[in-house]
Order: structure tokens, then sequence, then C-alpha cells
């Protein structure tokens, strides 16, 4: 059984369909890409995995687990963890209250009256182990707004990771990055992947990064899968192409 599961998920706004019938499988310890021109559907269909928007076709699986229909905090306490494509971080808070912070929301004990201290340091614990895996540690006391902006979607990644997620979903990881930031942030993810650990779903438009990082692809044209295989062969694919140069139809 697949970790995530998607049947025929759909999104209509109106007579405008942003998400048409997706199928997809993503199994644990996998790195799935989505990607797709402009307006494709990728982040839409984030929105709808993580009960931003709700469907109006289909269904949402995790773990064998229906999540359609549940909140958004009703998710992420399921296990699943996202970024943004526009970075949202506590600008004046330290990079490491933003992950403890993080952390702390998904701690089952966080809201009882007893047993804070415990609750706070498990947190500090849980946040400074992310901001290590990100390569943040010497980061970690300076205000998130003060940080490069590589650093900023380097810290949203570390937030998700602190929550200890099953899945990570990440929504342009590389977006607004330069060249070199770009490079740099698709090392230290390459070594956070590494291991085979985590289980990961990511939108990028950079191909770049999509065949460095991803095992499989699958592609978004108008809200529909046009594609789903291996880089090598969704890179080869002439309909792919042809999305991508404005020449499907």
């Amino acid at each position: 059984m697949a970790l995530l599961e998607l049947d025929g998920l759909t999104k209509r706004y109106g007579g405008l369909v942003a998400v048409n019938q997706v199928s997809m499988r993503v199994e644990t310890g996998e790195v799935r890409a989505v990607i797709g021109p402009n307006g494709a559907g990728k982040t839409s269909l984030f929105h709808l995995i993580t009960g931003v928007v709700r469907a109006t076709e289909g269904e949402v699986r995790f773990d064998g687990r229906k999540l359609t229909g549940l909140s958004s905090y009703q998710i992420c306490q399921a296990g699943l963890s996202r970024t943004f494509q526009l970075t949202s971080l506590f600008p004046e808070m330290t990079a490491r209250e933003n992950a403890r912070l993080s952390a702390q929301a998904r701690l089952a004990l966080r809201w009882q009256p007893y047993g804070g201290a415990a609750v706070f340091a498990e947190a500090a614990r849980r946040g400074d182990e992310a901001l290590e895996r990100l390569g943040l540690t010497d980061v970690a006391n300076r205000p998130a707004g003060l940080l490069s902006h590589g650093d900023q979607r380097l810290l949203e990644v570390a937030m998700a990771l602190a929550q200890r997620p099953r899945i990570l979903l990440l929504d342009e990881p590389t977006q607004g990055l330069s060249v070199e930031e770009t490079l740099s942030a698709v090392e230290t993810l390459s070594g956070l992947l590494a291991d085979g650990q985590l289980t990961v779903l990511l939108v990028e438009h950079d191909m770049e990064v999509v065949f460095r990082l991803a095992q499989k692809i699958t592609v978004l044209h108008r809200g529909t899968v046009i594609a789903d295989d291996v880089p090598e062969v969704v890179k080869a694919d002439a309909d792919v192409q042809a999305a991508y140069l404005g020449g499907y139809e």
C-alpha cells in the first residue's frame, strides 16, 4: 500500500477545472516531483492534499486513512507537513524560535496544563535537530527576517521537518533563489534525502533541481496528468516537451 494515494482528485471553480481527475501513488521513502507549465495546477494540487481547499471530486488517502474533508490542522497532525511558494516565517523571531514553534505545534502534550517545561524542551530539541540537518545552526540565533533569501527558504524546510512528518511536501523550495543559492540549496536537500528516510512530494519549476532530486515525476498540464514515470522517460516524452514549448493541445 502506498503512503499517499490520490484517486480522481478534481477541483472546479465554476467552469474552470484547476485539477482534473488526478490519480497518484507516493511510496514510503520515495521522492516524487510534480512539474508542469505555469497554471498547470501544481499548487492547487498541494492545496487539495493539505486541506487548504476542498476537492470537488476524488479522494486523498494517507497510510490508508481518508483525508478528504479534514482541516489543514488535522492533516498536519496526521503526519503531513508542507512549505509554501511564498516565504512564510515569523521575521522578528530567531530561526531557532521559528523551528521550535513549528515543532511544538505537533507535540501531543502542547496544550496540557502541566509538563510545559518538558514540552518546550522537546520542541527545542526537535527544532535544533532540524536546523542542523538543513545547515542552519550557525544562523540559529539570527532573526529570520535578516537571513538571506536562500537561508529563509531552507528555514521553512527546517520548520516543516521539525514536525517530524511522515511525508514532506515542498512547494517550489528554490523559488526566487540565485543560481548560487539554488546550487547550495540543492546540495543541502540532496544530503537531507540521501538516506531514503524521508518521503517527499516536490513541486519545482527548475528542471535541473527536479532531475537531481526526484526518483519519479508526475507532469501536469491544464490540471491533467500527461506523464508519470522516472526522470529519463519523462524528459524524453513528446507530450511533456510539447507542453513546455507551448504546442500541447
